[in-house]
């Protein structure tokens, strides 16, 4: 209550100030659209009532707004402008008031609860009260008050803690406030116009001299004679009367209330110290990382599902990193192969990830995560509670929610809808076709293989395999292989796998033999060349080299609606197949 009422004596003394001075002709003059015999009622109070409106509509908005509000200021001080100058081109001609009148006549007369005809006399077609409310309004937007403490208190406070209604009673308050002493201006006012009238003759001369007036002063205002004024003669007086109503009343500046999450609490953060290794950039603690925002990616190298997760790690690193965002991966290998340091850095290499990652061989910080799946994100708050996760690919919405709102809770103020962040995707990175994705993981080692077709069946060592007869999701080799525990490997050239399967994407985890000599292969949908839907690693003639231990995309199909067997043959021995991933 002591807010409303320094609001309302800041507005009382704004007739001390110069801001005043652009709106106080038109404020004296706004008993000329009155034709009735009380001005005040038709003509002084409609329009304080439209002046006090158009300021609290304008400056609510502003308290919170940015960029576009400004814009939109300027666009209502254009429309001020336009609508000031048309009311004083009416008041030099009665022709032209008749013209711009006509179209708002019957609304005015619904307005006012009159008949929808004009009047016989020209130039009274819209209702005075309803003439000087829309006046009024224009008035409003065109006046900008001296921003004293008490209106700044008000505004600065709605910019930290939100606006609210609390802030809109305030500035109509200020408006009030301000209606109050300029209704006493123009109420002093009218003893002189009634002197003028005497002497013109019945205002017809007044009217004109004041739209005259009215014009001359517009396009001074246009020309900056506001500023000029405010320049030369500033509001210190009534700012210091309003620091004074301040102190007396004993109100304090706004603060704003620290930004508090609703996200839960999930548990903490692990010690860090468990990682084997840290890789592409230095070891990172727990508590070296006290105090920023932490998000925390576990995945694994050839993890088809992880590796379509890492554009939108790269982009939000990118983004947030001047804002107190640090992500950081851990490695927890899948295969016996991920084990090693080399196969790992060279996955960081090959896509680009700009952050250090910890190699958890040892599953400690897994174990510390209490995870289960590849990949994971967990977002961990400033003080090291973790406060979100995902499990498995998609919620990036939800993540990246997650992270605005806790870099906002470490940073003390609201957290703002910034929108999704874009990211650049190609190759086995790009998102997977859901809507014509019928098949899932295939593993090829013994300890988690299925759906095997060939008429051999599946056994441990060494084994001539022939091809079977597929059905969609199963899969066969050809040729000499031995089967282990995570692969399968080629023990003698000329060897193939084949597969049913029904997917945009197929991926095959392989890698060369023990001495990493390169092996070429080629690859055939329904036994012909893929063509146009071969994969990133192979080509049009399905040609392509196992080179390293890692993912190879060997087809994307411009068409994913139809089921097609695939068949890879490699010349050489020694490869290592571990499982087909689609997408």
């Amino acid at each position: 209550m002591t807010l409303f009422l320094a609001a309302y004596l800041a507005g009382v003394l704004t007739l001390l100030s110069p801001c005043i001075v652009p709106v106080l002709p038109f404020v004296l003059v706004s008993f000329v659209p009155a034709r009735s015999g009380r001005p005040l009622v038709a003509g002084t109070l409609p329009f304080l009532a439209g002046l006090g409106l158009a300021f609290t509509a304008a400056a609510g908005p502003a308290a919170v707004g940015g960029g576009l509000v400004a814009r939109l200021g300027t666009a209502g001080r254009l429309l001020a402008f336009g609508l000031l100058a048309a009311f004083a081109v009416s008041l030099l001609s009665h022709r032209v008031s008749d013209r711009l009148h006509r179209p708002l006549v019957r609304l005015g007369a619904a307005v006012a609860g009159l008949s929808a005809a004009p009047s016989s006399r020209r130039g009274t077609g819209i209702p005075g009260p309803f003439r000087s409310l829309c006046l009024g309004a224009a008035t409003g937007l065109l006046w900008t008050p001296c921003a004293g403490p008490i209106l700044g208190l008000v505004l600065t406070g709605a910019a930290l803690n939100g606006a609210g209604w609390q802030t809109t009673a305030l500035i109509a308050t200020y408006a009030a406030g301000a209606a109050t002493v300029l209704a006493g201006a123009a109420r002093l006012g009218r003893p002189l116009a009634a002197v003028l009238r005497r002497h013109l003759g019945l205002g017809d001369r007044l009217r004109r001299a004041v739209g005259a007036g009215l014009l001359a002063w517009l396009a001074a205002l246009a020309l900056g004679a506001d500023a000029d004024l405010l320049a030369r003669y500033p509001a210190a007086g009534t700012v210091a009367a309003e620091e004074s109503i301040l102190t007396a009343l004993g109100v304090e500046p706004a603060r704003a209330e620290p930004s508090r999450s609703l996200l839960p609490v999930e548990g903490a953060l692990p010690d860090l110290a468990g990682a084997t290794q840290w890789l592409n950039g230095g070891s990172l603690t727990k508590e070296g990382l006290r105090g920023r925002v932490v998000l925390v990616h576990v995945w694994t190298s050839s993890c088809i599902n992880c590796i379509r997760t890492l554009p939108y790690l790269r982009a939000w690193a990118e983004r947030y990193r001047e804002q107190g965002l640090a992500v950081i991966g851990i490695h927890a290998p899948e295969f016996a192969f991920e084990h090693d340091v080399g196969t790992v850095a060279a996955a960081i290499r090959r896509h680009g990830l700009p952050y250090p990652v910890a190699v958890d061989n040892e599953f400690r910080l897994w174990r510390g995560l209490r995870n289960s799946y590849w990949p994971a994100l967990y977002v961990v708050d400033a003080e090291g509670r973790i406060r979100h996760h995902q499990f498995g690919e998609g919620g990036y919405a939800r993540s990246e929610a997650a992270i605005q709102d806790l870099l906002a809770e470490a940073a003390g103020r609201r957290a703002t809808d910034r929108g999704a962040t874009p990211t650049r995707a190609a190759g086995a990175e790009a998102a997977p076709d859901l809507a014509h994705l019928r098949s899932g993981e295939i593993y090829l080692g013994s300890d988690k293989a299925a759906t095997f077709a060939s008429p051999e069946g599946l056994s441990f060592g060494p084994r001539v395999y022939s091809p079977g007869r597929l059905r969609p999701n199963q899969w066969s080799l050809a040729g000499t292989w031995a089967v282990e525990p995570d692969h399968a490997r080629l023990a003698a050239e000329g060897g193939s796998v084949t597969v049913r399967f029904r997917a945009r994407d197929l991926h095959l985890v392989a890698g060369p033999g023990p001495d990493g000599r390169p092996v070429r292969f080629d690859v055939t949908l329904d036994g012909a060349p893929p063509g146009e839907d071969h994969g990133t690693d192979a080509g049009p003639d399905g040609g392509g080299t196992i080179v390293e231990t890692r993912l190879y995309q060997l087809v994307r199909q411009s068409d994913p609606a139809r089921e097609r067997t695939f068949a890879v043959r490699f010349h050489g021995s020694g490869i290592r197949v571990y499982a087909f991933t689609f997408g």
